[in-house]
């Protein structure tokens, strides 16, 4: 695993993907997305494609391996959501349903793989409703989610597991959070974690460890006078529980400090499962065992430690953020994974 993750697929698809953004439908709902805070990393994917300056680019459609459809989950709930609170899930899938139609009444691509070769990137926690009005319709549709949750249909053969990333600064933004890491043998906090109280998961969190320990350090509200990535810089262990939905920024946040995440949580699907084997990096603690949390950390030895942590150190590279993008970190993790299901396509017709 030295410097992270370089396999034979993800060399030959940067020599070779093509993706075609479709041009179709008008700013805000579609072509832009919010570049900062929980949905950013949604955005900036956009906006990277958006720009036409990746190497990922189709010149024209007919060169495309993949179509990406430029819906804003999160710019279709600002405009409509407070409209129609009621009837907004339906809206949702109409919007979406209603632009598909449009692009293939218009392309060949959509029918000839029955949307086996579009994808769409959201991170907004609603971006699952806009499959559930038709799911037959779009059965073969690749879903991008930070919500990759498989209780809620999320199907990992089909769909993307996205990273959640917390980006900070307007119109300036922080492409990801300050480093503090510090060495191992200067990290004197076991396990640390701060957030809110949302989720089922973080209650028995709290319920068990909330102020009640100096070594599992667990806060709903930090106090002022602590810098959260310093504390995560001083930790061995992050935890990242579940919230309302499965994901946390907190997984990219540990790997920024090269802290190990323990993952805290049923039904997650993680990024970029295809390629790496989170054992090998993170702790796996399922909610049932969350009062365990202290002994079973403990029970890790110094030797394994060290071993996930320099691993954590190894793959955090797939989780940076760039602009313009750069070879194996995040946006290009996210294309090599689509690629991986596009391999898996069958195309109808002899035009490809």
């Amino acid at each position: 695993m030295k410097g992270g993750i370089q396999s034979r697929s993800q060399i030959e698809m940067i020599k070779r993907f093509k993706v075609w953004v479709y041009r179709e439908g008008e700013i805000p709902m579609a072509h832009s997305g919010p570049m900062s805070y929980l949905y950013s990393i949604g955005g900036q994917f956009m906006d990277e494609m958006e720009r036409g300056e990746s190497p990922f680019m189709a010149p024209h459609p007919d060169e495309a391996h993949a179509f990406f459809v430029p819906l804003s989950v999160s710019k279709i709930v600002d405009s409509f959501y407070r409209l129609q609170p009621h009837a907004f899930r339906r809206r949702l899938a109409i919007i979406s349903r209603d632009y598909i139609n449009v692009v293939a009444d218009k392309y060949p691509y959509w029918n000839r793989s029955s949307g086996g070769d579009h994808f769409m990137v959201s991170c907004h926690d609603w971006a699952p409703w806009l499959v559930t009005e038709d799911p037959k319709f779009y059965q073969n549709f690749v879903r991008v989610l930070c919500n990759a949750n498989t209780s809620e249909g999320f199907k990992p053969i089909r769909d993307v597991s996205l990273p959640e990333f917390n980006l900070k600064g307007y119109p300036i933004f922080n492409l990801g959070p300050p480093r503090h890491g510090l060495a191992p043998s200067k990290r004197t906090i076991l396990a640390f974690f701060a957030g809110g109280a949302h989720g089922d998961i973080r209650s028995i969190l709290f319920q068990h460890w909330k102020d009640k320990d100096g070594e599992v350090q667990v806060y709903e509200n930090l106090p002022k006078e602590k810098n959260y990535h310093q504390l995560m810089g001083q930790t061995k262990f992050c935890l990242c529980p579940s919230g309302s939905e499965v994901a946390s920024p907190r997984v990219v946040e540990a790997m920024y400090q090269a802290c190990v995440p323990v993952i805290i949580s049923d039904y997650y699907t993680l990024p970029f499962s295809d390629v790496l084997d989170w054992s090998k990096f993170a702790v796996f603690i399922p909610p049932k065992r969350i009062p365990e949390i202290k002994t079973i950390l403990k029970g890790i030895s110094q030797e394994r430690y060290l071993t996930l942590q320099k691993r954590v150190a190894q793959v955090a590279r797939h989780f940076e953020l760039n602009r313009p993008a750069k070879p194996f970190d995040v946006l290009h993790m996210v294309l090599h994974s689509v690629w991986l299901r596009r391999l898996n396509i069958r195309l109808t017709q002899n035009d490809y």
